[in-house]
């Protein structure tokens, strides 16, 4: 069982939460909405906060919809709080890649879905 923390409630969060928990990790979602946290399953048993709980995490993932929010957050996961494991989606391709190189562990949804395209269109 692993602690993790998931920076934002929306559809990906939501849905990563929902999975994680029913996993039996100990799963702690942050918003900065209440109403994010309408997403959660009824059954699901982790924790719904608004603010942080970055402190206590082993991983630490960061999708909220915005770029800059999600690097910033990486960034002091992984620097600051010394969070073992940090993933951070980034939505912009080319700054993926520069974060990446700086040793973010990152993922971009644009180009995952731009080469299943690819693959579709090849067949």
């Amino acid at each position: 069982m692993k602690k993790v923390v998931i920076m934002g409630c929306g559809r990906t969060g939501s849905w990563l939460a929902n999975l994680l928990d029913a996993a039996g990790h100990s799963v702690t979602v942050m918003d900065v909405e209440t109403y994010s946290f309408r997403r959660l399953l009824p059954d699901f048993k982790g924790k719904a906060v608004i603010g942080n709980g970055i402190e206590q995490a082993e991983i630490f993932i960061a999708v909220t919809q915005g770029d800059n929010r999600n690097i910033m957050a990486a960034q002091i996961a992984k620097h600051i709080f010394n969070v073992p494991r940090v993933i951070c989606r980034i939505y912009d391709p080319l700054r993926q890649e520069i974060y990446q190189t700086l040793g973010l562990e990152t993922i971009s949804p644009t180009t995952i879905f731009a080469e299943m395209l690819k693959k579709w269109v090849e067949e």
